[in-house]
């Protein structure tokens, strides 16, 4: 059986069912926002494809033919199957927030507090890839992303997320044997071999030499933190990211005031500036900065309603 491949236009058909469902090229005209004349060449030109005449003509009068009648059935059909679908996706899009975030402070930090964002936006949905190569938003796979490290991209909305306090963490037990800043020589100094800030940082800062790099060394905070915890050492990282352990009382910060402690703004909210109107998105952001806000050592404002920017530094 021989079937003609035809290459109908799309808007061809969206001028036929609007004339069909109104009767009058003008008032599809008006419809489609075209002028009727662009309307009955539209339909001429489907009526050629197609080899059959789809309306009788008669003066002002518009009536569909038999022909005419049987297309529409089916044409009238598909567009409500499109309108279905265009709705789901836009509605699912409208509640789906996709998201990327460096790694330790996804598990550390935003995961526990999820349940919250959920809570207080019902609806929406939350998903998550964590890594530390930052999303370029160029294939549209993340609306947002957490990241460690200012960005330098002028097509982005870039969001710090506060300055977070870095301090010499151990469990309980490890804790007993240091009573001051000297006592960390004999101990097993836990290293994050992607922190900017550094053991060697934290005894310049404190006025003492550094000593070898020898010990452990981890890629993820989120691993220092927990070797800590577990015993196997002395870790440097944020009290931000630790702050289950220091709750908990499995990690304990030992030297409290009687050392200095780092601090630092590593963390940024950062998306595409066509983002910035998407409801989730902003929801998001209002609700990430206003937890963060709640930690005075953040020192950070609460992100007003339609801001894009919020201080960075």
């Amino acid at each position: 059986m021989f079937i003609r491949r035809m290459n109908i236009a799309f808007g061809s058909l969206r001028a036929f069912d609007a004339a069909a469902r109104h009767g009058s090229f003008r008032l599809a005209a008006e419809e489609l926002n075209l002028s009727p004349s662009a309307v009955s060449h539209a339909i001429s030109k489907l009526e050629k494809s197609l080899g059959a005449l789809l309306f009788d003509r008669n003066g002002r009068s518009l009536s569909l033919t038999q022909n005419g009648q049987t297309l529409h059935k089916h044409v009238e059909e598909a567009f409500s199957h499109i309108r279905v679908g265009v709705t789901a996706v836009s509605a699912r899009q409208a509640q789906l927030l996709r998201l990327h975030t460096a790694p330790s402070f996804a598990a550390q930090w935003l995961t526990p507090r999820l349940a919250d964002f959920l809570e207080k936006h019902p609806g929406m949905e939350v998903r998550i890839a964590a890594s530390t190569d930052y999303s370029r938003f160029a294939a549209d796979e993340f609306d947002a992303d957490i990241v460690y490290g200012k960005p330098d991209n002028d097509s982005l909305v870039v969001h710090s997320l506060g300055r977070e306090v870095v301090k010499p963490m151990c469990s309980p037990k490890m804790a007993e044997k240091i009573r001051t800043p000297e006592d960390l020589y004999g101990l097993t100094l836990i290293r994050s071999s992607l922190k900017a800030v550094t053991w060697e940082d934290w005894f310049k800062a404190n006025r003492m030499k550094a000593p070898e790099a020898v010990g452990m060394r981890f890629d993820r905070s989120f691993m220092s933190v927990q070797a800590a915890a577990d015993g196997l050492g002395v870790c440097l990282d944020s009290t931000r990211l630790a702050e289950r352990e220091l709750a908990s009382g499995r990690l304990v910060a030992p030297l409290d005031g009687r050392c200095d402690n780092l601090v630092y703004a590593p963390h940024y909210l950062v998306y595409p500036k066509r983002n910035a109107q998407r409801p989730i998105v902003a929801a998001f952001a209002r609700w990430l900065i206003g937890e963060l806000a709640k930690d005075p050592a953040a020192d950070l404002e609460p992100l007003v309603r339609g801001e894009q920017d919020s201080p960075v530094g």
